[in-house]
């Protein structure tokens, strides 16, 4: 009795008690031993099985989960999703964090969240929108943290394709309902004029209306033709023709095409490729239209500036995306529209459509991409877009 509990004490539950020599009842205790032994050890190892399989599951999942302690802040679980996240590549205590980033440490460790609250992360100058989820437990009277993060990226440009689709539909019904008026003036001036034709002195044209009537389906016409034109290049891109290409190739064509009207404007132009055999499987058409679109959207924005400059340039990261950064050193974008920029017709110029930055990311979400921007207001923007 004094080995079994000296070994209970240690949670040693290997120990065998002899069942075939010893007297009868002590044979019975030593069968009641082996038998507590035995149900521990298969409980131990039920535990472990599901300590293991979801210790898996949460390795695999693609959101980022850390327990930490409050006292210490030291780790006692991280999976990978959550230091990719951070982009850190080990995590032992949270204040490493916060040697790397006042910002990062204050928003997702220090900062009191609602759970399903967004927090937006500025990692090595990408920008990242996250759910965040909290959560304080106590184990041997030690308090700890759960801290729950969720990229929602992907999501929102789900939704937010979902929403132009919708729009798009939308905005022909009203197109349709702008034409009907149009078409009805014109079948009533035809009327007239079928009439004069008949008989002109019972039914004389009145010239000034007729030349209001004709004015007015021109100037409305005309801004149905513009409108219609923006509003088609967005509805019209829903596939791609996707081969490899090399990017100094496509650099080299923008280049021929621009660098003309641009060295006539006094903006130096300038294409940076780290390797020459670089590669992307795009739609070199759509890809064109979107560095173009962003070029010349860089050159309205230098438009006050001195020695104004607009930088082209590609490479691979150490994760294996290729990152083609359009840069420029303007006027930058505001804050309080920075997040706008992408919404379909919104636009911060007095002649925009507001389409231009909607179809690049339109057309990089067709490629499984996505586009960034990081601007600063009176200093610059850079732009990027992500294979």
């Amino acid at each position: 009795m004094h080995d079994f509990f000296e070994s209970v004490k240690y949670n040693d539950f290997s120990q065998w008690f002899n069942e075939g020599s010893a007297p009868e009842d002590i044979r019975e205790l030593h069968q009641g031993f082996n038998t507590i032994n035995q149900k521990i050890k298969d409980i131990n190892k039920d535990k472990e099985k599901q300590y293991l399989y979801l210790q898996k599951i949460l390795e695999l999942i693609d959101t980022g989960i850390v327990a930490y302690s409050i006292n210490t802040g030291d780790i006692i679980w991280i999976n990978e999703s959550f230091k990719e996240l951070l982009k850190t590549p080990t995590l032992k205590n949270i204040q490493f964090v916060k040697k790397r980033s006042q910002s990062i440490f204050k928003t997702v460790f220090e900062a009191q969240h609602v759970n399903g609250s967004t927090i937006t992360l500025d990692t090595e100058k990408n920008k990242t929108k996250l759910l965040i989820s909290t959560a304080h437990f106590e184990m041997n009277n030690e308090e700890f943290k759960l801290i729950v993060l969720q990229n929602i990226d992907n999501t929102l440009n789900q939704n937010q394709s979902e929403a132009w689709n919708k729009l798009l539909h939308i905005m022909t019904h009203e197109i349709m309902n702008s034409i009907a008026p149009i078409s009805s003036l014109a079948e009533t001036l035809q009327t007239e004029i079928k009439l004069n034709i008949e008989d002109s002195e019972k039914y004389p044209l009145d010239t000034n209306d007729l030349y209001l009537s004709i004015d007015s389906i021109q100037k409305r016409s005309e801004g149905l033709m513009n409108f219609s034109k923006s509003y088609r290049g967005l509805n019209k891109i829903t596939t791609i023709n996707a081969s490899k290409v090399y990017v100094r190739g496509l650099f080299e064509g923008i280049n021929n095409l621009l660098k003309t009207s641009l060295k006539s404007k006094g903006i130096d132009l300038q294409f940076k490729i780290d390797n020459q055999k670089l590669q992307i499987n795009m739609d070199t058409a759509l890809i064109e239209q979107v560095l173009i679109n962003l070029i010349i959207n860089s050159v309205d924005a230098c438009a006050e500036t001195v020695q104004p400059k607009i930088t082209v340039s590609a490479k691979q990261s150490n994760e294996g995306y290729v990152i083609i950064k359009v840069s420029d050193n303007g006027k930058g974008i505001p804050d309080e529209i920075v997040d706008k920029i992408f919404i379909p017709f919104f636009s911060s110029k007095k002649k925009g459509s507001g389409i231009g930055l909607s179809l690049c990311q339109q057309i990089m979400f067709l490629h499984k991409g996505k586009i960034q921007v990081n601007s600063i207001e009176n200093s610059g923007t850079v732009i990027r877009l992500i294979f």
